[in-house]
């Protein structure tokens, strides 16, 4: 996690992510190729380190002899929570985990984060990253059925209805504004069907 996700956003999409997760970690930093707990996980050889990160040469749970790769280890999966923008910066920094495997998804999702504006259609939160990687991962019988994935969903789709209901309450003047582009955005937002 890039610094300042860990300092601004206390409720961000990798915090509820991690708190919904058993068994996941929060390392905060822009260079990890010193930081002591990741390089003693990859140093471990009960994992098959991975990161999350698209590309030609990346695993998907579907690719032929990927299972076989991992073996009898462990899948330890490196997931980058940071804008956009400063991902960049910490994969140029961080050749340690550039230089693992990298893993993707095999489906093409698209995000309903519908108050924040992604790069491009493809691009999802770390919460949703992590929600449709294992349900690939589950689905090619990789990894057992993950009780909590369904509840990363639920308290993702919450959020974005509470925010969504929050800046409508503000257009309409039942909230103040609290920022100074508030003025920008006067349009009531439409909280989708899907989000309840």
């Amino acid at each position: 996690m890039h610094p300042k996700e860990a300092k601004r956003q206390r409720t961000g999409t990798g915090r509820i992510a991690h708190a919904g997760l058993f068994d996941s970690e929060i390392l905060v930093g822009v260079d990890f190729t010193k930081n002591e707990r990741l390089c003693e996980l990859l140093a471990d050889e009960q994992y098959y380190p991975v990161l999350l990160y698209p590309g030609e040469d990346a695993w998907t749970a579907k690719k032929e002899g990927f299972a076989a790769e991992i073996g009898k280890r462990r899948l330890l999966v490196i997931v980058i929570d940071s804008t956009w923008f400063c991902s960049k910066k910490m994969i140029r920094f961080s050749t340690n985990i550039m230089s693992l495997p990298k893993l993707s998804f095999s489906g093409d999702y698209r995000s309903v984060f519908t108050f924040k504006k992604e790069p491009s259609p493809e691009c999802v939160s770390t919460i949703e990253s992590c929600y449709y990687l294992l349900g690939e991962l589950e689905g090619a019988g990789i990894i057992k059925k993950a009780d909590e994935r369904e509840s990363l969903m639920t308290a993702f789709r919450e959020m974005v209805k509470f925010q969504l209901k929050k800046e409508n309450d503000r257009i309409e003047g039942r909230l103040p504004n609290s920022h100074a582009c508030d003025w920008k955005y006067s349009k009531k937002k439409e909280i989708p069907d899907y989000l309840g």
